[in-house]
């Protein structure tokens, strides 16, 4: 019998109404259900009608966690969710591919399955609006922000915990209730993450949505407008948002799309990075102890535990563990016209997670504590140029915090830093290149191109085009 494929009619190879209804819906500041003035207030209210409380706990109050006696490595007893191992990475091409040093060993957390960050959307009188979720997170630094509509592993829509259904899942994970407007694996932080990716979606509903609580409905450019404001978007929430299809307002860059894809495959070819899975027990340089593992310098992040209560989870009560970074991150892009055509400067990051040895991320994403002890020369590239940008230069800053299911108390200060020919020449170091926001939402749509922290910083960028206009 013929396949039905073979009889499907020919179809666009692109929505073209799409980029106009996405700028349509950036450009409503209002939305259906809330003003923007009162989204805080909503936020506050959800905070109060669930049980929110993290407790730090020594590794022994763990319930179904353990260490294994022979490799060290931290499991769960189901064999699911994710385990944290150690990881030796050497890093041939100099010291600049990640960090200060070309080898170095640390504890990584493996999770292999793939996740979901979907967002519903929808369209009212006219203009799109977003389904977003007042989501409760153990590492958040205020617990509650905004997440996309499903924010799940395999294991939560599978139900491995015995919990409840996630809300939403049959829109992404079930037979197609809906148009797929953005669909893609990204990966999540390569210095963290072993090789860790999540689908990124984003699907119009056409039918009726049923309005669950926790939940509410908000135009792009209410979206925008909150991701102003510190640790109020989630990190998912911004990767997600960074997939939607912009229009391309400019046509002109330094670097040809060709030049810009050669430039990438090149990074990838002169690095050569070798990154292994060893037993955490005994990686040099780290100690565990009855509560958390470190660095013997006190640098970096350590490995933490944690018992939860949150009472809209599938599960209202568990326990885990947590990466904690030392000391607040920095990330940011700094910004040049050329031509009149904005561009940023990417840098080419080596990270020991990475499924494909370098991605695209900012031109500075460095804990600043962790280099304290360096001479300048030593120093990360651009790191100071944008510690020390006037205040008349920045175009964006806001605090947003990384994952925080994985990660306690993990934030940055993320910038948009206005450059010139001093701080930032048009002919940048090697691993640096100028590329124009249109061309990273070009790469954005397929995997593995922009780390993020980079996707982060595209989202923002968008949202200060809309507020700007």
């Amino acid at each position: 019998m013929p396949s039905p494929l073979l009889h499907t009619p020919l179809q666009a190879r692109a929505d073209v109404r799409a980029p106009s209804r996405i700028a349509l819906s950036a450009a409503a500041a209002e939305g259906v259900q809330l003003d923007t003035e009162d989204f805080a207030t909503w936020l506050a209210e959800r905070g109060r009608a669930n049980e929110f409380r993290v407790d730090r706990i020594p590794f022994a109050e763990l319930d179904g966690w353990s260490f294994d006696g022979r490799t060290g490595n931290l499991a769960h007893r189901s064999g699911r969710f994710f385990t944290v191992e150690g990881l030796h990475v050497t890093e041939e091409d100099g010291p600049y591919g990640d960090g200060p040093y070309a080898d170095w060993h640390q504890p990584i957390i493996k999770q292999p399955e793939v996740g979901i960050l979907g967002i519903l959307v929808k369209e009212f009188d006219g203009v799109l609006h977003f389904l977003m979720q007042a989501k409760m997170e153990p590492g958040n630094p205020n617990l509650l922000q905004l997440s996309p509509t499903v924010q799940a592993t395999r294991s939560n829509y599978t139900k491995v915990h015995k919990g409840a259904d996630v809300k939403y899942i049959e829109y992404f994970a079930g037979p197609r209730r809906g148009r797929v407007v953005a669909d893609v694996l990204q990966s999540e932080h390569g210095s963290w993450f072993y090789r860790k990716s999540n689908r990124n979606m984003i699907v119009e509903a056409t039918g009726d949505v049923p309005l669950l609580d926790d939940f509410c409905w908000l135009t792009l450019g209410q979206i925008s407008e909150l991701l102003h404001r510190d640790n109020v978007v989630n990190m998912d929430s911004r990767t997600v948002l960074s997939c939607l299809p912009h229009p391309d307002a400019a046509a002109g860059a330094l670097l040809s799309d060709i030049e810009l894809l050669s430039w990438i495959t090149g990074e990838r070819a002169r690095h050569a990075v070798r990154a292994e899975r060893v037993p955490l027990a005994g990686i040099p340089r780290w100690k565990r102890g009855e509560s958390a593992i470190e660095h013997e310098d006190g640098r970096y992040f350590r490995v933490v535990a944690v018992s939860v209560r949150a009472g809209n989870r599938e599960v209202t009560g568990w326990t885990q563990p947590l990466f904690e970074p030392v000391g607040q991150g920095v990330t940011a892009f700094l910004i040049r016209e050329f031509d009149g055509v904005p561009h940023v400067l990417v840098h080419a990051r080596v990270e020991g997670g990475f499924l494909d040895t370098i991605e695209l991320g900012p031109t500075v994403q460095y804990t600043p504590e962790n280099y304290a002890h360096l001479d300048a020369r030593d120093r990360p590239p651009f790191l100071d140029t944008v510690l020390r940008a006037r205040e008349d230069r920045v175009r964006y800053e806001a605090v947003h915090s990384e994952e925080g299911g994985r990660f306690l108390n993990a934030d940055s200060r993320y910038l948009i830093v206005d450059a010139d020919e001093a701080d930032a020449p048009q002919d940048p170091p090697p691993g640096y290149a100028w590329v124009t926001p249109a061309q990273l939402t070009s790469l954005v749509r397929h995997g593995h191109y922009l780390n993020v922290q980079g996707r982060t910083l595209l989202a923002c960028l968008n949202a200060t085009a809309v507020t700007a206009r």
